[in-house]
């Protein structure tokens, strides 16, 4: 079922004596006078405005666009946006997930190992039932590696070492227990039963664990699921 979200619409009380039209909150469209219109281009931060009624529009929202291979190439590129800790995030600008020399190849690995499908035709990349299984292991495990702040942490480990601030045997060390802590971790987990549903719920959505129809069975997950946005992100956090 479809998501749906009320819009609120503020109005500024407008001049009567000046020719605005009134605005109800009926559904109706809004029609204001020249003067209203200009006197809304000075506004600033800080500035009140009066608000004389509120319309509630209501309607469904649209899946968020898939990427194709130009577009995940770029969003692994810009991958620091989605860093909200500003140090971080400087950390990653500018080179992302992977180097421009390798991004391609990546890509066309996960394409070669079916945890992705690409449709040649449009470029339009979906994930593989493989694929979406993947996901849901790693994010029940080792949620931190679909995040691209692990990946900025790792390049600022890295600076530490070109300043000299830590050694390379520092942050190997540092690196090799992150690792080591992990995978025992995960070992320990033993959450193969709890984990069997989650497979099952993707399943339904692949023929014959083909990826024919990946781009309209996710594309229907995502609608059902509230989903899209960890999806498409996971692909770039499994990349590094």
């Amino acid at each position: 079922m479809s998501a749906k979200s009320a819009a609120a619409k503020a109005h500024a009380e407008p001049d009567q004596e000046k020719g605005a039209k009134d605005t109800h909150a009926d559904g109706g469209e809004a029609e204001f006078g020249a003067d209203l219109l200009e006197s809304l281009k000075g506004l600033r931060k800080g500035m009140h405005l009066p608000v004389r009624s509120l319309g509630i529009r209501e309607g469904e929202t649209s899946p968020p666009k898939r990427y194709n291979s130009g577009s995940m190439i770029l969003a692994m590129e810009n991958a620091g946006q989605l860093i909200e800790d500003e140090e971080l995030r400087a950390q990653i600008k500018g080179s992302g997930i992977g180097t421009s020399a390798t991004r391609a190849e990546i890509l066309k690995k996960l394409v070669s190992n079916e945890y992705l499908a690409l449709n040649k035709k449009t470029q339009i990349l979906t994930p593989t039932l493989q694929g979406e299984m993947i996901h849901d292991v790693v994010y029940c495990s080792i949620r931190s590696l679909l995040n691209p702040e692990l990946t900025a942490s790792w390049e600022k480990g890295l600076t530490y070492v070109a300043e000299g601030s830590i050694t390379s045997d520092e942050y190997m060390e540092k690196l090799e227990n992150f690792i080591r802590s992990r995978t025992e971790e995960v070992m320990s987990l033993r959450n193969q039963t709890a984990l069997r549903p989650m497979f099952d719920e993707a399943a339904k959505y692949y023929k014959n664990g083909k990826a024919a129809d990946a781009e309209n069975a996710a594309g229907t997950r995502r609608k059902s699921t509230g989903q899209g946005k960890s999806r498409k992100s996971s692909v770039k956090g499994q990349n590094k």
